[in-house]
Formats: C-alpha cells, sequence, structure tokens
C-alpha cells in the first residue's frame, strides 16, 4: 500500500515559546525566510505525498491562510511588477492539496491524530509535528516512506540522545532487524523517570503508521500530563503488528523550544543561496567579539 496522505497537528498553544505566540501560530514563525510549517510542507511535498490533513484549533487560521491564494496581495506585486515574488507565492498556494480538521478541545496528541480519522480512512498514513524541523540531504520523509515500501509495517523516526534526557522523549527500546538504522520495536514509554530504561532511541515528529492506531486511540484512556498519549497507542499497536524505529540521517530541531528555533535558524541560514556566504561572516565577527 502506498502512503497518499500525511497528518500535521497543529492545535497546540505554543507555551514554550510565549509571548511570541500569543497571536501567532508557532508553526508561523519564520526560520530565515519562510514560516516553520513551510519547511515541513515541501518536506512532505518532495517525498511525493499527495495530500495534507492539518489538525487545527482557533487561532490557527494563518497557517491555512498561509497556503492559500490571495488574490489582492498577487494583484499589487503584478502591479509593481514582483513578478519572481508572486510566482513563489503561487508556488506555495499550490503546493499539495490541504485540508483541515478541528480539534476542539486540548486533549493530547494522540486525540489530534484521532480527529483526522474520516478523512485519512482505512489506509497508512504519515504524521509530521508542525515544530519538529529537520535538515537533510534527503527529506527524512522519504528516507522512512523508502523503509515502509520495503517492510510495510509502521515506523516511528527515532534519533538517540543523552541517558540525561530520556525523560523529556518517547523512548523506543528495540532489537536488531538486519537493516541499517532500524530496529524492530519492542516496547515504548512515553518520557521515562530516570534510570527505568536503558534505551537512548527518542522518537522524534515524524511517524507512519498503519490505519488501527484509529480504533486503538479511540480506547486510549488519558496518560502523561492527563493526555491521550499517540505513544501509549503505538505501544499498543507494536504488540499486534510489527513496528519498527527508524533512526533518520539528517539533523533535528525543536522549533517549538527557544534554544531550538535559535539553532534552526542559524543552520537554515548556513544553507541558503543567497545568504550563506554573508551569514558566516558574520558569525565570524561575531565570535571574534565574545
Amino acid at each position: 500500500m502506498e502512503v497518499r496522505k500525511a497528518v500535521i497537528p497543529v492545535a497546540g498553544l505554543g507555551t514554550r515559546l510565549l509571548p511570541a505566540t500569543k497571536a501567532i501560530p508557532k508553526e508561523m514563525l519564520t526560520i530565515v525566510d519562510r514560516p516553520t510549517i513551510q519547511y515541513i510542507v515541501e518536506e512532505i511535498v518532495t517525498s511525493g505525498i499527495e495530500q495534507i490533513i492539518f489538525v487545527t484549533s482557533e487561532g490557527k487560521s494563518a497557517i491555512e491562510n498561509h497556503f492559500d491564494y490571495h488574490y489582492q496581495l498577487d494583484h499589487v506585486l503584478k502591479e509593481k511588477n514582483k513578478v519572481l515574488l508572486g510566482k513563489e507565492l503561487d508556488m506555495i498556494s499550490n503546493l499539495i492539496d490541504i485540508v483541515s480538521v478541528r480539534q476542539k478541545k486540548p486533549l493530547g496528541l494522540g486525540h489530534a491524530i484521532w480527529t483526522a480519522r474520516h478523512i485519512v480512512g482505512d489506509e497508512p498514513f504519515m504524521i509530521c509535528l508542525g515544530d519538529d524541523l529537520i535538515s537533510s540531504e534527503v527529506p527524512c520523509a522519504w528516507q522512512m516512506l523508502k523503509l515502509f515500501r520495503e517492510v510495510g509495517e509502521s515506523i516511528v523516526a527515532v534519533q538517540r540522545v543523552p541517558a540525561a534526557q530520556t525523560y523529556q522523549y518517547g523512548i523506543v527500546e528495540g532489537s536488531d532487524n538486519g537493516r541499517e538504522r532500524t530496529h524492530k520495536v519492542r516496547r515504548m514509554v512515553e518520557k521515562p523517570p530516570p534510570g527505568t530504561t536503558d534505551s537512548d532511541l527518542a522518537i522524534i515528529g515524524r511517524y507512519i503508521l498503519m490505519p488501527e492506531i484509529f480504533d486503538i486511540l479511540s480506547k486510549t484512556t488519558p496518560g502523561h500530563g492527563g493526555g491521550i498519549q499517540l505513544t501509549d497507542a503505538l505501544l499498543a499497536l507494536s504488540k499486534k503488528r510489527e513496528m519498527y524505529a527508524y533512526e533518520f540521517e539528517g539533523t533535528r530541531f525543536d522549533a517549538g523550544d527557544k534554544f531550538g528555533y535559535l539553532k534552526a535558524i542559524i543552520a537554515f541560514a548556513l544553507k541558503h543561496d543567497e545568504l550563506a556566504e554573508s551569514f558566516k561572516n558574520h558569525l565570524k565577527e561575531i565570535v571574534k567579539t565574545i
């Protein structure tokens, strides 16, 4: 089965980035010259996904508007003969088929995914979290889709983290399955207390899941933090059928965290076609003054 749809939950309040996110969705904060969410959408499009489902909440209309056609702005750009900028904005509005559903109550990531069930239907699908940026030569989504074509089962993206930080993540305990950078999932735990797991494989914001996850989510009770945890449902799914953890190639940035957001700006600026060299020289000058 092919993966044709991707769910992007963007209903969160972005409290880690307050006060910047009081009136602006965290997904719309700029990384160099485009909002965070655009990088994620472009990763999905480049990887061959056909449709994106945004799971939104009140105050998130700016995200949908960003990918919509703006007649007045288009007209102004044409009048001012800003052809290249007009073409870029036209490209954004035609990137991919996008639909939205509302998560009416903040009941956790698992609940947010469950709200997209009717649009996803009975087929495997991808999940990309709206504040997880990944810089890589080959898009992380594409890497995972390639593995999915080989194994035909659910996949969670993971990265190794220091033992002192495992309590901040969902952690996978896995076993070798003969494939490079791939582990067969044995156990998963959401934000384990220090010393309760030997694994350093932390789940990050990329998943490919089989549609059975929706039935499991409908029966999942609130877990860590009082919300319906996706990790709890994933553990239940892994007991019903095989699941794999994939150590993607690339660097992940938590753009929903202040420090992670700053690191993402620097990393993406250093890769920017027009700004990279000037920005690199500027950083060298700054370092001299520290």
